[in-house]
């Protein structure tokens, strides 16, 4: 046997050597489960203080015409909707949720409709029928989004500024003169 046919068995026989250790008794007890309780402890201990830092870091903001909202310990997100663009506002409770009383609120505007995906989820809310009527209160209180645009809707015209309005009359004309043409 030569010296490389020795350190190829070494190598065979380390990891089931590597693993005996484990079931080394130490003072009567076994160095496997002091391991597992060790890596167990440290993934709870990190959960919990991600979870304190995580809660302190969501922050929801409603004014008179939008929602604004960021949150994260780590990668930090932000973002803002205006209450023209919500279309829906829904209620989401599981059993463990109602058994603590919590729900949660997701929030879909016209851009998120089709993800399937709310645009906002406000997780952990106590009340959520009163959070979801102070903000359905701001959505019918805004004009629509069409409104905003400045376009006609349904034979509603909306206030133009006067180059605007200067520029239609001019367009009508324009029309008229070509029917008239006809």
């Amino acid at each position: 046997m030569s010296i490389f046919d020795w350190n190829a068995k070494a190598v065979d026989i380390g990891p089931i050597s590597a693993g005996w250790v484990c079931f080394v008794p130490i003072d009567g007890f076994t160095l496997l489960p002091l391991i597992v309780t060790t890596i167990l402890v440290a993934i709870l201990t990190f959960a919990l203080v991600w979870a304190g830092l995580y809660y302190h870091t969501v922050v929801y903001h409603l004014n008179k015409t939008e929602m604004t909202w960021k949150r994260g310990v780590w990668f930090r997100q932000t973002g803002i909707v205006p209450y023209n663009r919500i279309t829906n506002v829904d209620i989401v409770q599981g059993p463990v949720m109602r058994l603590f009383q919590i729900s949660n609120l997701t929030i879909q505007t016209a851009g998120y409709s089709g993800a399937g995906m709310p645009e906002i989820a406000l997780k952990g809310i106590e009340d959520p029928e009163s959070l979801r009527a102070l903000i359905m209160d701001f959505v019918r209180t805004q004009p629509s989004v069409s409104a905003v645009t400045g376009t006609e809707t349904a034979g509603v015209s909306f206030n133009a500024n006067t180059e605007d309005s200067e520029l239609l009359a001019e367009v009508k004309l324009i029309r008229k003169l070509l029917e008239s043409k006809q």
